[in-house]
Formats: C-alpha cells, sequence, structure tokens
C-alpha cells in the first residue's frame, strides 16, 4: 500500500496564524516576518512541488519502479523469470526473448511465448534496439500488458538493460517522503557567474564512472555569513541541475547528496534557489539508479536543513 504524508499547508497553519499575529515584526533571521497571504502562498506553492515530486516517483514508469539492472557483454543473453535465463527477472514472463550485442549494435530477438510490444506496438520479430543515447531515446520493450518496460542505457562505454515494472515492491509499498519544515528562509537570491561557452565538468556517478557534463557556470549564494558556489550543470531541460552535499549528509539527509534544480539566470544573473525543493537522487529509492555524484566543488561547510530528509524503505531503520 502506498502511503502519503499529511499536506503541507496542516504543517505550516501554526506559523501561517503566527506571521498573521506577528507581520509587522522582524523574524528571527532579521528580515521580515511573512504576513498571511505571503505565507499561504509559500504553503502553497511547496506543497505543489511536493505533490508533484511524489507522483512522478510513484508513476508506473517512475523512478520506484526500477527492479534490475543488467549489464550486457558482448554476445546473446536470453532474458526472463525462469532460472535458466543469463538474465534473470525479478518479474515478468519466464521467456522474454534473447539479447544480443555485436559491437554498436543491440538486437532483440523475441520469446515466441511471450506477449510483447515495442514503443506500443505488438512485437513479433527481430528488431534494433535504440539506446538512451539516441536522440530519439530508448526502445521499450513492453511486457505484462505494458506493466513491464525494458529499455537499453549506455554508461561508461558499456550498455546495460534497465527494466521496470509497475508492480515493483519499492512502488507498492512505497514509505512516503520525509521533509525538513517548509521555510522561507531557505528560499535565497543567489548569483550566477558563467563559464566560457562549451565547458564541461567531470562528474563521478555511482556506478564508479565518470562522465562530462555540460557546465555552463557556478551559482555563489550567502549562508551563515559566508559565500557558497555550486558547479551548475545543463542536461537540455531549461533549469540549472545541481548536485551538491552538505553537513546534513548521513545525518538527517542521504548520505551521497542531493539534486536540486533552480531556474535559468535572469539578465542580470539572479538566480532563486529554493532549497526547500532539494530532492534524493534516484539511487535513494532504488539500487538499479546510475546517479551522479556531487563534484568535489560541490561539497558544502554548511547544514541544508531544508528539502528531502534520506529515505527509508519499508522494513529498513
Amino acid at each position: 500500500m502506498i502511503r502519503f504524508h499529511r499536506p503541507l499547508q496542516l504543517i505550516v497553519a501554526t506559523a501561517i496564524a503566527a506571521t498573521t499575529a506577528t507581520a509587522c515584526h522582524k523574524a528571527d533571521n532579521g528580515k521580515p516576518a511573512m504576513n498571511a497571504a505571503a505565507a499561504a502562498t509559500f504553503a502553497h506553492e511547496e506543497q505543489a512541488w511536493r505533490d508533484k515530486r511524489r507522483g512522478d516517483l510513484l508513476k508506473p514508469e517512475g523512478w520506484t519502479t526500477l527492479i534490475g539492472l543488467h549489464w550486457l557483454d558482448p554476445g546473446a543473453h536470453y532474458i526472463g523469470s525462469a532460472g535458466g535465463n543469463g538474465i534473470q527477472l525479478s518479474m515478468g514472463p519466464a521467456h522474454l526473448g534473447m539479447v544480443s550485442v555485436e559491437g554498436h549494435e543491440v538486437r532483440f530477438v523475441p520469446d515466441s511465448s511471450a506477449q510483447l510490444t515495442l514503443d506500443g506496438k505488438p512485437l513479433a520479430g527481430s528488431t534494433p534496439l535504440r539506446t538512451d543515447a539516441d536522440p530519439a531515446g530508448p526502445s521499450v520493450i513492453g511486457f505484462d500488458g505494458d506493466k513491464g518496460h525494458a529499455t537499453v542505457i549506455e554508461r561508461n562505454h558499456r550498455y546495460a538493460l534497465r527494466v521496470k515494472h509497475a508492480d515493483a515492491p519499492t512502488r507498492t509499498q512505497f514509505a512516503g517522503i520525509d521533509y525538513w519544515p517548509a521555510d522561507p528562509a531557505w528560499k535565497i537570491q543567489a548569483r550566477f557567474v558563467p563559464h566560457e561557452k562549451g565547458r564541461t565538468i567531470e562528474v563521478a556517478n555511482i556506478i564508479g564512472g565518470m562522465d562530462a557534463m555540460a557546465n555552463p557556470g557556478v551559482v555563489e549564494f550567502q549562508q551563515d555569513g559566508k559565500t557558497h558556489r555550486i558547479e551548475a550543470l545543463d542536461e537540455g531541460e531549461g533549469v540549472l541541475f545541481l548536485v551538491f552535499a552538505d553537513r546534513t549528509n548521513g545525518h538527517g539527509s542521504y548520505g551521497a547528496g542531493r539534486f536540486l534544480d533552480a531556474p535559468m539566470p535572469d539578465a542580470h544573473g539572479n538566480v532563486m534557489l529554493d532549497f526547500n525543493q532539494s530532492r534524493n537522487p534516484p539511487c535513494a529509492f532504488t539500487a538499479f539508479a546510475t546517479c551522479p555524484l556531487p563534484p568535489p566543488e560541490n561539497r558544502l561547510d554548511v547544514a541544508i536543513t531544508a528539502g528531502e530528509k534520506a529515505y527509508h524503505a519499508p522494513g529498513h531503520s
């Protein structure tokens, strides 16, 4: 059963009442306290983000549906949930088919007993497979009435079969997300300092490789009287992608760091960082993701007590 936490509006109701009573006073950080309308808007925006975040994780093809990551060496590999397969699935048909790797080509031959689709259409014969490096995206093999999906990804010059299933225990038994209390003080105006065009940065990933990622600039912000810097990444999604570590890692937040999306800077280089929307990487929810890790430059000497806390799966402390 998928569990949900109580709405943020209930959590901040007391805060709204307090700000109504003290609207003309200053908050503890010296900034003017929010009035009731501003507090309500803030609560609504943060709740909307949390609702979307939960919904994305729990989509039938979301990160909580991963059930396998199988590296593909050159040659042929039989796939299925039966014990005799070289790639044994934890869910799905006993015999899915055969995937082969020859040079830079990955090909799939479906088993005659399996009811499969390819990109949503019935699949009956041998077919080449696109990987996630293809501009069109990876080919999607559907099984179990399209509850299950298998795709080929490329990481560190190797191919892997990524498998998802809508009935994965990580999805059906999702424990919900814990957060630090939403705090407008963690919405911080930052400054974007651009790098030269075309610059990249080497970013380690959790599977032991390195990836050269577009690095358009650095984001600078003030906290606790110090200037902190985060090297920004650009994955072509219209936002600055921040992969950072801070002093809460392993002490409330996920040990390997967190992610934050920030809007592209305005014409004056201003960027708003809402650390209340700091999120766990997919690796916090599944062992089958290939997450980037914070570059050394992005290890912050500050405790960011905002956003998502570490995830604890059912049955784990």
